[in-house]
């Protein structure tokens, strides 16, 4: 699956220079587990020194974690104002409601 996985990230970003945005799913508590599979798998691949990888622990109101990360290739032009949002972003959303 690992290999899978990758491929399909390769691919997204040899059709473009973007920003891939993910979400671990929440449904069966295991949110927290496919995060850190995920982190491991690129970690450990071949062309991780090509991108900017971000990941963030965001609780909601029920303290539920809810995981997010963002992978940017490193020639992306719009590579630091994707960092700063993504981190107004994090910091936004894990502020509690008054």
């Amino acid at each position: 699956m690992k290999q899978t996985i990758m491929a399909i990230v390769y691919e997204f970003f040899e059709c473009s220079n973007t920003t891939l945005l993910y979400i671990c799913e929440t449904g069966d508590s295991k949110q927290g587990m496919r995060n850190r599979l995920f982190e491991i798998w690129f970690n450990s691949s071949l062309r991780k020194s090509d991108f900017v990888f971000m990941s963030a622990d965001i609780r909601d109101a029920e303290g539920i974690p809810n995981y997010a990360a963002i992978i940017v290739r490193l020639d992306n032009p719009r590579l630091t104002s994707v960092i700063a949002e993504f981190t107004e972003t994090v910091q936004l959303l894990s502020q509690k409601p008054e």
